[in-house]
């Protein structure tokens, strides 16, 4: 059995790793997210997350780190967490409104082997019209600080969604299909 170490924070991403099967341990990443897009969303969401693993397998000795960074891009603008609640009304009235990309990147780090992998998906969310006391009562029943876009797509946010384009996973946080690609690349099957 190899060391996986999930280098996340994220509730989602060790559900969709338990719900899989994989025996792993959460160690915090304390790389810096960049949120300014130079040469792609892509790119940026896979430099993010290779800083994260890069960030814990510095610090670990043995095993396989998987790191992952998700932003959502309507038009121009790049949404992370939200830092307050007004910020998460504003974010999530203008995501009713338009179509949004849902990117997130994944990395992934063989330290024995000395190899580094990564990869990124994008989803299209399209989310119905939501009015304010609508979006005041969900984060009555959730926290949108901790969420990419200020919702969450497996959960009471579902409600929100009328279809997206592209895989569910990714707009989780983690998609799943690809890192059990990468994943076999390293060595780990993950069936």
């Amino acid at each position: 059995m190899r060391n996986i170490i999930l280098a996340s924070r994220s509730k989602a991403r060790r559900k969709l790793l338990n719900d899989v099967g994989l025996k792993f341990t959460v160690r915090t990443s304390n790389a810096k997210e960049k949120r300014i897009i130079k040469s792609g969303c892509g790119e940026l969401v896979m430099n993010n997350a290779m800083a994260k693993a890069l960030d814990v397998a510095g610090k670990t000795k043995t095993g396989i780190v998987i790191a992952a960074d998700t932003v959502v891009l309507v038009g121009k603008r790049i949404i992370g967490k939200p830092k307050s609640i007004k910020e998460a009304l504003r974010t999530l009235r203008l995501l009713s409104r338009k179509p949004q990309w849902v990117y997130t990147g994944i990395a992934v780090i063989d330290i024995d082997k000395g190899k580094r992998y990564r990869s990124f998906d994008k989803t299209k969310v399209y989310m119905y019209r939501l009015t304010d006391r609508e979006i005041k009562n969900y984060f009555k029943r959730v926290s949108p600080l901790d969420k990419a876009g200020s919702f969450d797509i497996q959960g009471f946010g579902s409600v929100f969604i009328d279809r997206i384009e592209g895989c569910f996973y990714n707009v989780v946080g983690l998609p799943m299909a690809k890192l059990a690609k990468i994943l076999k690349k390293a060595g780990v099957y993950v069936f």
